[in-house]
């Protein structure tokens, strides 16, 4: 028998869904998702999703529907901070992990199904919505090049990035070596993308990471954008990115979208 994905904790407006829901925050990893759900919609698929914002920073939770109606309920749920181990059970049931977002599509029998992981629910949507292949591509070293890329945000440019944030912003105390090591890392790691992007070891610059050519739009630019167009946020300056301007040009180009646009915009932002 299959586990029991909701109980009398989860919030109705979770555990009544139908379709894809989406329990999110406009954070970087939230943002990936959100501007891919945002896209598919606008290539012209069928598809359709209800969204519940979780404040991960005060463990508020808000439901935000398209209009937005606001709807507050009192829970906890994780967060980023350390110090909050204390998660409900609801939750977990979603996502064992206790993070945002979590994906759950009520379409699948006999049970609704959960999805974890930021990476995992974009290649869920991929495979399940994106029929034409549209940001996934039908080659398959083409489409190895994506996933390549998007594991390597992943791995290393996420983690990295958010223990930047961690140790600048929310740490009770500055620890330099950990600042430093972290800063550095991740503008290592900038280094990486700025090699693709400016065609080093290629035919030239580009205008995506994967794909041939200039590349082409991909689940590889919507997983990296969120956390890179970030890098003022995260204490780099000016200087810091003079040594990646093919990055600071893509930045600009993914954020003209319309759809990036609304994926990172009021629909998933927390009224106060």
């Amino acid at each position: 028998m299959a586990p029991q994905l909701y109980t009398d904790e989860t919030p109705a407006e979770v555990k009544n869904a139908k379709g894809l829901h989406l329990l999110t925050m406009n954070t970087p990893n939230g943002q990936a998702v959100q501007i891919f759900l945002e896209e598919l919609k606008d290539a012209g698929y069928n598809i359709d999703w209800t969204t519940t914002l979780i404040d991960i920073m005060t463990n508020d939770q808000k439901k935000v529907r398209k209009a937005p109606i606001l709807i507050h309920i009192p829970v906890t749920v994780g967060a980023f901070s350390n110090q909050d181990t204390m998660k409900q059970d609801w939750f977990l049931r979603l996502d064992p992990n206790g993070r945002i977002p979590v994906l759950v599509d009520n379409t699948t029998s006999p049970n609704p199904f959960p999805v974890m992981e930021t990476s995992a629910e974009m290649l869920y949507l991929l495979k399940k919505y994106d029929k034409n292949d549209t940001f996934g591509f039908k080659d398959d070293m083409e489409r190895s090049q994506c996933l390549q890329w998007v594991f390597f945000w992943h791995g290393s440019g996420a983690p990295y990035q958010g223990q930047v944030n961690h140790f600048t912003r929310a740490a009770p105390e500055k620890i330099e070596y950990a600042i430093n090591r972290f800063k550095n890392e991740t503008l290592r790691v900038y280094g990486v993308l700025e090699i693709q992007l400016s065609g080093k070891y290629g035919d030239g610059p580009r205008d995506y990471l994967a794909g041939k050519g200039k590349g082409e739009y991909s689940v590889a630019d919507m997983k990296t954008w969120p956390w890179v167009k970030g890098w003022e946020r995260s204490g780099f300056t000016q200087e810091d990115m003079k040594p990646f301007p093919n990055v600071m040009k893509w930045i600009d180009r993914i954020a003209a979208r319309p759809a990036v646009q609304r994926g990172i915009g009021d629909a998933y932002a927390l009224k106060k």
